[in-house]
């Protein structure tokens, strides 16, 4: 990644009337990566990243107050409630580590018949 100064010294100086070549010999770029920048200094470049957050359907914080408050919804009643589907909802729990397993106790098979099973076998 290059710097800005340097992005703007490479331009200046092919402005300045300099060749491609004798660009290419000072600044080690092709024609191509001249182009691409001084279109970028025109259009207002800084050399900063803009980090830009994508506008999400489901609100994380609202989500999680739902779940908190009401914590036997399924998940296609929270899919109506954020007016998404169902597996939009699974993806944006499951983002927020939360499960929406139950813990069910075990099921206990009867003494009497597993004792049976083991002498038949």
């Amino acid at each position: 990644m290059y710097s800005i100064d340097f992005i703007r010294r490479a331009v200046a100086y092919k402005d300045e009337g300099h060749t491609f070549t004798e660009l290419k010999n000072a600044f080690k770029i092709p024609p191509e990566t001249y182009y691409i920048w001084k279109e970028k200094l025109e259009n207002g470049y800084s050399g900063e990243k803009v980090f830009r957050e994508r506008k999400r359907k489901i609100d994380k914080a609202l989500l999680k107050q739902t779940i908190a408050e009401k914590p036997d919804l399924f998940l296609h009643e929270l899919a109506e409630m954020f007016d998404c589907t169902a597996q939009a909802v699974f993806y944006a729990l499951e983002k927020l580590d939360i499960t929406r397993k139950k813990n069910n106790a075990p099921i206990r098979k009867s003494l009497k018949s597993s004792v049976q099973n083991i002498r038949r076998g």
